[in-house]
């Protein structure tokens, strides 16, 4: 099988961790849109820390509060669940507040209350180029 074939064949893994489905729903639904990802949600941090520990997770996508910790809170303990995992935050912080407060989480972006369609497509560009790199396949 050719690298081509490989790479349009892989799925990439979502987690949205939200208390409230309704605040990432412009999210998900550009998301799904894809053929190439599927979707889950956890409704709090923990939960999601345990899918983290048992699931293939490619990026987890976090609500500012989760209901038993903020979203940076749970970036650090991704950290020593699976450092592998991807990891982007909704944050009301200004982005040089949220560059101090993330530094050393390996976020790989903070994102604006309710985001949308643009946001999704960012994501997946930056997933796809991080999978390609970490994967070997060339475009």
């Amino acid at each position: 099988m050719n690298c081509e074939r490989l790479q349009e064949k892989m799925m990439l893994k979502f987690l949205l961790v939200s208390p409230d489905k309704e605040a990432l729903s412009d999210l998900a639904s550009a998301l799904i849109e894809h053929d190439d990802v599927a979707l889950s949600w956890a409704k709090s941090g923990e939960v999601a820390l345990d899918m983290a520990l048992n699931t293939d997770i490619d990026l987890i996508i976090t609500d500012e509060g989760l209901g038993d910790m903020t979203g940076l809170v749970f970036a650090s303990r991704l950290l020593a669940v699976n450092p592998m995992i991807n990891c982007a935050t909704i944050s009301r912080l200004s982005p040089e507040k949220f560059h101090e407060e993330s530094e050393g989480l390996g976020l790989m972006a903070q994102l604006p209350v309710h985001p949308g369609h643009e946001h999704a497509k960012s994501l997946l560009q930056r997933l796809k180029y991080i999978k390609n790199l970490t994967s070997g396949v060339n475009e």
